[in-house]
């Protein structure tokens, strides 16, 4: 896997730029049974679609396997995550793009009959989408351009890339299979508001170090509860997560030269340089200083 790669979908990047608010992003994993993608959302909508192997896919309260040709839709806001499975390798395409993207300029019928209803989650597309049904294959072949186009950096891209959109909604309304999912359950809701603010604060707690009963504090839980809690939610303990958002955060220094591998190991919230190291290869598959040297050789190397 590309170290720099699993960076790339952290909640806070801007996805494409104001004047065309989408990007593709192809990841390649080659373990099984570990995160392809930690647990988290955005404010953007999804589709993930698997290339080759199996990833058990997360949104929400709901775990589904998605194998090779299928894809996933994830609403802006769902909180998602991927493991892959099976003993091969596993690699995907994530499109994110603000469904602002397919506004129109003026409340025409486009506007009022599918991108709002979309938006608020009342007619959105199907969650899991299998190479089954003609309408879905259709769906499937027209991300497989939206990739093929992004991918070869196509001029006009931008008007092929939202032309197979409104085609994809259109295959949904003549098949009248969109799906409300504007109102969850309050079991869910509460479940998966509870993720949420125990991850915000460790992301925003990230670079000193966190006990786990002040995590469970935030909920609030007891300290066992709020362990299996998170377990359950993420299938990963709450330091582990913690630890793999640390790292990527480490990623994103250990690319200033002038920063010292201790001054990033203390920056992200690591107190022994030691077990820095232990973790960043465990994760990375390199120390903090191979990193550095390769991603730093990989800059000077383009034109």
């Amino acid at each position: 896997m590309d170290q720099t790669i699993r960076h790339s979908l952290k909640e806070d990047r801007l996805h494409g730029d104001n004047m065309f608010p989408l990007a593709a992003y192809w990841i390649e994993h080659h373990e099984a049974g570990v995160p392809v993608l930690d647990c988290h959302w955005h404010a953007e909508a999804e589709f993930f679609y698997v290339l080759s192997g199996e990833v058990l896919f997360q949104v929400d309260t709901e775990y589904f396997p998605v194998r090779a040709g299928e894809a996933v839709f994830i609403d802006g806001g769902d909180i998602h995550a991927g493991h892959a499975l099976g003993d091969t390798a596993c690699s995907f395409c994530a499109i994110v793009f603000d469904t602002h993207l397919l506004a129109s300029a003026s409340y025409d019928a486009v506007q009022e009959r599918f991108i709002s209803p979309l938006q608020d989650k009342k007619r959105t597309f199907p969650r899991h989408i299998r190479p089954v049904t003609d309408w879905e294959r259709a769906l499937l072949r027209h991300l497989q351009s939206i990739m093929n186009v992004c991918e070869r950096q196509t001029p006009g891209l931008e008007t092929a890339v939202k032309g197979h959109f409104y085609l994809m909604l259109h295959e949904i309304a003549a098949e009248g299979c969109f799906c409300n999912r504007s109102e969850a359950s309050t079991a869910d809701t509460t479940k998966i508001d509870r993720l949420k603010t125990a991850i915000v604060y460790m992301q925003q707690n990230f670079h000193r170090p966190i006990r786990i009963s002040e995590i469970a504090d935030q909920i609030p839980m007891s300290e066992g509860q709020f362990c299996r809690f998170f377990k359950a939610m993420t299938r990963q303990t709450p330091i582990e997560y913690l630890n793999a958002y640390r790292i990527r955060q480490a990623t994103e220094l250990l690319l200033r030269p002038e920063l010292k591998v201790s001054a990033v190991a203390l920056d992200v919230g690591f107190d022994h340089i030691s077990y820095f190291v232990k973790v960043f290869r465990k994760m990375m598959k390199c120390t903090p200083s191979q990193f550095r040297k390769k991603q730093l050789e990989t800059s000077e190397r383009r034109p």
